[in-house]
């Protein structure tokens, strides 16, 4: 497969919408500015820089995904913790060729499979090489070489916190 040849999903502009004024979790979006750089940004799948505004919010992207294809993921609907900017940004710039967001050398990711129904069908344990967005290919090809794979969410092992989404090409 070529290199990049999957598409990293943000958060979907409407669904931000909500999460800027209430969360997944019902709780209400507490923005506050940021006086050095952060963590990863779910609205434009880039790192925070200090002086963004921005918010931690509860998200629930199995749950979104499902109630738009009529998925019922069942217990597999969890909700957690994501940044995003407290007001819209614009969605992300342009991935450079090659890349894929958050990726660094020596991060440890899971390959989090879904099947249609919204179920967990596999999963993988991901060490970004030296080259990320080779592991992240090799990952996701062989996520969607089993046709029972409709969506892959990629979260970080030390958080455990949804990174991006990743659909079937």
């Amino acid at each position: 497969m070529n290199l990049h040849a999957f598409t990293a999903r943000p958060i979907e502009p409407a669904a931000l919408a909500e999460l800027r004024s209430t969360d997944d979790a019902g709780r209400p979006c507490v923005p506050y500015t940021l006086t050095e750089d952060g963590g990863p940004l779910r609205c434009c799948l880039r790192a925070a820089r200090a002086g963004d505004r921005i918010a931690l919010v509860s998200y629930a992207p199995l749950r979104r995904w499902a109630a738009a294809t009529g998925a019922r993921p069942g217990a597999y609907d969890e909700v957690g913790p994501v940044f995003v900017h407290a007001e819209d940004c614009g969605g992300p710039e342009p991935a450079a060729p090659g890349t894929y967001p958050f990726e660094r050398a020596g991060a440890l990711r899971t390959v989090r499979r879904y099947d249609a129904d919204g179920r967990i069908v596999g999963g993988r344990l991901l060490e970004l090489p030296d080259v990320p967005a080779e592991g992240f290919d090799e990952a996701l090809t062989e996520a969607f070489a089993d046709p029972a794979v409709a969506l892959v969410h990629v979260r970080a092992v030390e958080y455990g916190c949804f990174h991006f989404e990743v659909r079937r090409p």
